[in-house]
Formats: structure tokens, C-alpha cells, sequence
């Protein structure tokens, strides 16, 4: 091997090393929307402030971090939340036609969510046509530990990741602590096997929702959920399993394209 070639290796990995990095950094700031200290950041990610400070500048100068306020703070900017809403997007329009054809067979609304940091974010939404419905907003934030489209996404990682994932689901959703961490994991590993999680009344009275989730072809999970007032639920429920099945299989497929 000649010496350029191994400059060549050594700065191929020192790059890689870099976007490594990077990526750690964005992470920790996911969770944060409101920003983070360069000493924070840091602490979080298990790297030396000077390291971290490069990094910011690096990530800043290309719009994917922006300041986050007099106090010398960072949080995710403009550039990289355009690249997340364009992803979205994607996902979104791949999904749609089987989102509409599952509201039409369940006649209630249906919600699709993604993960972000310790939430999932509604991305999109078919409306149902019952007079009373349970609806969210487009672009809310909700918990996974008590809503059926979290659950299902808890479920696509191993326990380690799970319980990680259920840490900043509780940091970031302080209004809504863990009732039985013990009963949650029990859950999850029920979904695993079934692919369905349920939301009992655990995020919103009233409220009771069924829900699935899938990876997309980048491996991330993709989660939907049929929410409807807990007073047709017990009747409807097994209905509602069998028909968000059906759709996970449909739209696990065109996801993995």
C-alpha cells in the first residue's frame, strides 16, 4: 500500500469520524427544542467543549444549527428542519392513499406520526365523518409512552433503545408521568409480537386509540394510529385491529421501496 493511499484511509476515517459527530451533537439537540449550552452539549454527548464548539460552528455556518438565544446556546436550525419536512413530506405522500382508504373501511380519523427525540410528531391526518371524533393537530407533539402510535414505535427497538427512547419521552412530556413502567414494558413486548399497541385513555380522557408502526426504507419508524371516543372503542376495537393491519401490511411495502 503507498503512503497516499494511506493518507487517503486515515482521512477518509477521520471524516467519517467527524460526521459521527456531528450526528451525536444533532441528536442531543433534537430533544431540546429550545436549545442547549455548548457546555450542555458537551456533557451530553461525552466530547471535550472545544471539540464541540468546531462541531457547532461547522454545523452553523450550513444553517443546521442557529443560535438559540443571548446566553450563547444552540438548537436545531432552519436547514435541517426544511431537509425533515421534505422527508416527511415523502413519507406522507407514499402513505396517503392507503391512510384514505383505511379512514374510509374504519370511518374514523387516522393520524400518521414519525419520531422525533422523545416524541412522535403528527405529519399528516384523514379526518373521519362521524359528528363526534377524535382529532390532533397536524404538526403536534405527543408522547410515546402513553399514546398508541408511540407504543408501536417503542416496540421497533430492542429494550436497551426502548428504554432510552422512554427517557426522553418522559423529559420531554413531564405532564404525563409513566403510570407502570413494568405493565408499559409488558406491552411492548406484546406489540412486537402483534404489531399493535393500544391507548386506553392514558393521554387524553376520553381518548382511546389503536395503533401500528413500520420502518421505512431508511429503517425509521413510521407510526399510525386510529384514535375515536372511548365510548364506541370496546365496540369497534376488534374491527379497528383488523383493518390497521391490513394497512400495515399494505403500506410496509410501499415504505420499503
Amino acid at each position: 500500500m503507498t503512503n497516499a493511499a494511506v493518507g487517503e484511509d486515515q482521512d477518509t476515517g477521520s471524516g467519517i469520524q467527524v460526521i459521527a459527530r456531528a450526528a451525536t451533537v444533532l441528536r442531543a439537540l433534537e430533544s431540546h427544542p429550545d436549545g442547549m449550552s455548548l457546555t450542555q452539549i458537551a456533557k451530553t454527548v461525552g466530547l471535550a467543549r472545544s471539540t464541540v464548539q468546531r462541531i457547532v460552528s461547522a454545523l452553523t455556518a450550513e444553517d443546521f444549527l442557529t443560535p438559540a438565544g443571548i446566553g450563547g446556546g444552540v438548537r436545531i436550525g432552519a436547514g435541517l428542519a426544511r431537509l425533515g419536512s421534505s422527508i416527511r413530506s415523502n413519507v406522507a405522500e407514499l402513505v396517503r392513499p392507503y391512510l384514505r382508504l383505511l379512514s374510509e373501511k374504519a370511518d374514523e380519523t387516522v393520524d400518521l406520526a414519525v419520531l422525533a427525540g422523545g416524541s412522535v410528531i403528527f405529519i399528516d391526518q384523514i379526518p373521519g365523518r362521524h359528528r363526534l371524533l377524535a382529532r390532533s393537530a397536524v404538526g403536534e407533539r405527543f408522547p410515546l409512552h402513553c399514546t398508541a402510535n408511540g407504543k408501536a414505535v417503542l416496540a421497533c427497538f430492542d429494550e436497551a433503545n426502548a428504554e432510552e427512547l422512554l427517557r426522553k419521552s418522559l423529559a420531554e412530556h413531564p405532564a404525563y408521568p409513566l403510570r407502570n413502567r413494568r405493565s408499559l414494558m409488558r406491552e411492548l413486548h406484546e406489540t412486537r409480537r402483534t404489531h399493535v399497541a393500544f391507548d386506553l385513555e392514558e393521554h387524553a380522557g376520553g381518548v382511546s386509540a389503536v395503533g401500528v408502526a413500520m420502518l421505512d426504507a431508511l429503517g425509521r419508524p413510521v407510526a399510525v394510529s386510529i384514535p375515536t371516543p372511548s365510548q364506541r372503542f370496546p365496540q369497534q376495537r376488534d374491527k379497528l385491529v383488523a383493518h390497521i393491519l391490513e394497512f400495515r401490511e399494505r403500506a410496509s411495502a410501499a415504505l420499503s421501496k
